[in-house]
């Protein structure tokens, strides 16, 4: 298991952020390796929320499923990311700053199987995928 942290500065309301965010089919406007997200529970989105997402690496597609595990608005957004590869858990925080609001990000990643043996370059590549990320979501 090895956890991937990181922040930025977003020059907006923090529960504009928040609501952006926590809304999984916002995401594929700032992540282009989502090619699709599906919210599959009825309802409002909140603790308990399931999304089916499929993500492509260059010619190859992973779908996975998203749960919202605590939806504490607009402060905290904790889930977990079930996939064949690994499992994902983690939170991102929005904290109201001077210029907007900061929000951070740590995941839990556990790889699974064979891929246990790559944790480290794979934590590598998933700290600047996700600084990538977010840094498009500004």
């Amino acid at each position: 298991m090895t956890t991937i942290k990181g922040s930025i500065l977003i020059r907006r309301p923090v529960e504009e952020v928040f609501d952006f965010v926590a809304d999984e089919r916002n995401e594929p406007a700032y992540n282009p390796q989502l090619r699709s997200v599906e919210k599959t529970t009825p309802g409002p989105i909140g603790a308990g929320t399931l999304w089916h997402v499929v993500a492509t690496s260059g010619k190859r597609s992973t779908p996975f499923a998203l749960e919202v595990t605590k939806y504490t608005r607009p402060s905290r957004l904790e889930s977990m990311t079930r996939m064949a590869t690994a499992d994902i858990n983690g939170a991102l925080t929005f904290v109201p700053d001077a210029s907007g609001t900061r929000m951070s990000w740590s995941w839990d990643l556990g790889l699974k199987g064979m891929l246990k043996l790559a944790t480290p370059p794979f934590a590598a590549v998933g700290r600047r995928q996700e600084q990538r990320i977010w840094s498009s979501l500004k």
